[in-house]
């Protein structure tokens, strides 16, 4: 088993990363875990969209 983690400021981003990933590698999936986060910033709200897959 492997794992390949994406981290992105944008869903749509991680979308095409994780997409981009599976076009390229082809793997068999096992499992893939999405977890987002955010906080404040100055003046910004900060998001953070990531995922991991397990893949063989």
């Amino acid at each position: 088993m492997k794992v390949k983690a994406f981290d992105e400021q944008h869903e749509d981003d991680l979308s095409d990363a994780i997409n981009e990933f599976i076009e390229s590698k082809q793997p068999k999936i096992l499992d893939i875990r999405f977890a987002t986060a955010a906080f404040e910033g100055e003046d910004e709200q900060i998001f953070c969209f990531s995922a991991l897959i397990l893949y063989e």
